[in-house]
């Protein structure tokens, strides 16, 4: 009997310590129901401290079932409160994290949407900027066109460079730049000639230029006769725009060729003459070997041509004189009509030991075979 009684309240105490650690509050209901065993353990003994130690173990039982009851709920309540505020706390974190995770997504769009939007304007810019330039571009090529067309002016391209003064063009005709003349470098040297040569082909060679024709169209050679720009002018006649633009003036300008006017083309005789005495005054490219330069042109002095025509005009007066005088003494027959003889020279240097700067094609001492470069001056320098 004892041993079932000491079961069940081994049963009961165990009972209790899980409920009081579920709850502690029935830890106080325990504790009246141990110190009613225990005064009921003394009552057994004769040590009587209660008279009715049964009682005290029984409340100990009921309190320990109230408060453990009573507890109980209240943990659960507050448990589940905890668990209905933790759920709710992360359904709240969850919430603010998915909104901040949308509004980072909303921002991220509209970044990238204002980027693509930005993209597309710089784009949408570049291509009008291009196509504003681009309509400029062909404006200013139809204007320069136009230009051109009222101006005579024929766009071409220089193959080869012959001469200072004398050029082809890629359709292989040969053009002859008009009212200049540079020293010869090809089939005879004069000072300078290379220099003016080589001055010519770093200009023209392979580059596209403007051909304007004065007056003629070609010369006895075939070759045509042109006024050359590197650009179009807005006023052909404006003396700056000749000064940077025309090829023909530049020559001058830098003392590569001497001016040499052929009527009937005059136009722009003047201004080469203008820009000639400049360099002449400078000293510059050919002017550097002296006043008449190194070859033919409209600043040489005219005292040499008419003394020459002068020496040979006094020269066959003398022998028609001496040929009536000996006719006379003689009494022969009278004398022929006087006329006068041409005169003959080996080559150059013999002319010019009495014709130093050559002699024109209509003089006595002119020989077309010292006429090399067919201009119709025999051995000029």
């Amino acid at each position: 009997m004892k041993f079932i009684k000491g079961i069940i309240l081994a049963v009961i105490l165990l009972f209790m310590l899980i409920m009081g650690i579920a709850v502690p509050f029935a830890f106080i209901g325990t504790a009246v129901f141990l110190i009613g065993l225990y005064l009921s353990n003394q009552k057994k003994k004769g040590n009587i401290i209660v008279k009715k130690p049964g009682l005290i173990v029984t409340a100990g039982l009921i309190l320990f079932l109230i408060l453990g009851v009573s507890f109980a709920d209240t943990t659960e309540t507050a448990d589940k409160n905890n668990e209905n505020q933790l759920a709710s706390t992360t359904a709240q974190k969850d919430s603010a994290e998915k909104e901040a995770a949308e509004i980072a997504k909303k921002e991220e769009e509209e970044e990238k949407a204002k980027a693509e939007a930005e993209a597309r304007a710089k784009e949408e810019a570049k291509a009008e900027e291009e196509r504003l330039e681009k309509e400029k571009l062909e404006a200013e090529q139809n204007a320069k066109e136009e230009q051109a067309s009222t101006l005579g002016l024929e766009l071409v391209t220089i193959s080869r460079v012959v001469d200072g003064d004398t050029v082809e063009t890629s359709d292989g005709r040969k053009v002859r730049l008009v009212g200049v003349n540079t020293p010869e470098s090809t089939t005879k040297t004069e000072e300078y000639g290379k220099e003016a040569s080589n001055y010519t082909t770093s200009k023209l060679e392979g580059k596209q230029v403007y051909l304007q024709k004065d007056v003629s169209d070609t010369d006895r050679y075939a070759r045509y006769l042109r006024i050359v720009w590197l650009d179009i002018p807005t006023n052909d006649m404006d003396e700056n725009e000749i000064r940077s633009k025309m090829f023909n003036a530049d020559l001058v300008l830098n003392g590569y060729a001497e001016p040499s006017t052929y009527p009937p083309d005059v136009k722009y005789s003047d201004y080469f003459v203008k820009f000639a005495r400049e360099a002449r005054e400078q000293n510059t490219g050919l002017w550097a070997f002296g006043a008449e330069g190194t070859t033919k042109g409209d600043l040489d002095s005219k005292t040499t041509a008419s003394s020459s025509g002068s020496t040979s005009s006094s020269s066959n007066n003398t022998n028609n004189n001496t040929k009536s005088s000996t006719n006379s003494n003689t009494g022969s027959t009278p004398a022929a009509p006087s006329t006068s003889s041409n005169e003959s020279y080996k080559n150059c240097t013999e002319l010019r030991k009495v014709y130093p700067n050559g002699v024109p094609a209509d003089h006595p001492a002119y020989d077309s075979k010292h006429d090399r470069d067919k201009d119709n001056w025999a051995c000029e320098r």
